[in-house]
């Protein structure tokens, strides 16, 4: 008997000892496939961003030797009337680009939720514009806008104009925030069109069979089960409009005096445009950590919501 045990015990070691190197061994496998990768994104994201990190502490000019600042790029930030002002316009951009972008995105979405050959074309349609570079996108508007522009050609042969709708600051600002959404807005119909497809019809029938509204069967149905897919399309949204140069560049230039001058424009044009590049690292370097803090509030809330949401049920 104690033969036998000893060797149901030698036995189980055994077969223990195969696991754990069974284990060993696919953890190293995953590791070694996963390696390039990890050494790829290190290599083109993680060591740009400790050298901008570093970089933002100094007064380097792209040339010379830098010296170390401290914090004093980062307290410039809020004393340049350039900085702020940027602010200001990009803050307006991401409330009302954001706000348009989602909501009409979703409408749009809730109309074409049913299948059809012409809701196909419809969404295709409604993408085409974000596969286009905005830089293309910018200076097909300019063309359309601008002062000798097709729109204000047709106004004129009716009496009209010129409008300034890209000299004239606040309508400039006006048009470059409808271009944006213009450009934008298809990418969430894409996304919320697809939610939407997993919204169990079961539910929405019996729904209508108890006499609901369309909107009572959006607004308490169909919105909160496509939730967590609006607020990954709303971070995504805040980060791509923080970030917002392209378009600026091709269609305003930032003016008329700087009223469509955006704060990824402003560090662009202080990269570029001078020798300033330690101030400019400090610009981006507080323009990642904006849109890390505005991503990590959007999914506290979306969180807290829920829990919320499973505490009433």
């Amino acid at each position: 008997m104690p033969d036998a045990r000893s060797s149901r015990t030698r036995s189980g070691e055994s077969a223990a000892a195969r696991k754990r190197n069974r284990r060993l061994k696919d953890s190293a496998i995953s590791l070694g496939m996963a390696g390039p990768a990890v050494l790829l994104y290190s290599v083109l994201m993680v060591v740009p961003v400790i050298v901008a990190i570093y970089l933002s502490f100094t007064d380097w000019d792209g040339f010379s030797e830098a010296d170390f600042l401290g914090i004093q790029n980062y307290t410039h930030l809020f004393t340049d009337p350039n900085t702020t002002h940027s602010m200001w316009v990009t803050v307006l951009i991401v409330i009302f680009g954001s706000a348009f972008e989602i909501g009409l995105g979703l409408a749009y979405a809730l109309a074409l939720r049913q299948k059809s050959r012409t809701n196909s074309v419809f969404r295709a349609l409604t993408y085409y514009p974000h596969v286009i570079s905005a830089l293309i996108l910018g200076f097909l508007w300019n063309a359309i806008l601008g002062t000798k522009g097709a729109l204000n050609t047709l106004l004129a042969a009716f009496g009209v104009g010129p409008v300034g709708f890209l000299f004239e600051q606040n309508l400039a600002l006006i048009s470059l925030i409808a271009v944006i959404v213009w450009a934008g807005f298809g990418f969430n119909v894409v996304l919320f069109v697809a939610a939407l497809q997993t919204v169990p019809l079961e539910l929405i029938e019996a729904a209508e069979i108890d006499g609901a509204s369309r909107w009572k069967i959006n607004r308490h149905i169909v919105i909160p089960m496509i939730a967590p897919v609006v607020t990954v399309a709303l971070i995504l949204n805040l980060i791509g409009l923080l970030r917002a140069y392209d378009i600026v560049v091709s269609l305003t230039g930032g003016g008329p005096a700087g009223a469509t001058s955006t704060y990824a424009y402003v560090i662009l044009a202080q990269s570029f445009g001078s020798t300033k590049i330690g101030y400019a690292n400090a610009q981006a370097v507080f323009l990642m950590i904006v849109s890390a803090a505005l991503a990590l509030l959007v999914t506290a809330l979306r969180n807290r919501s829920d829990r919320a949401a499973g505490g009433d049920a």
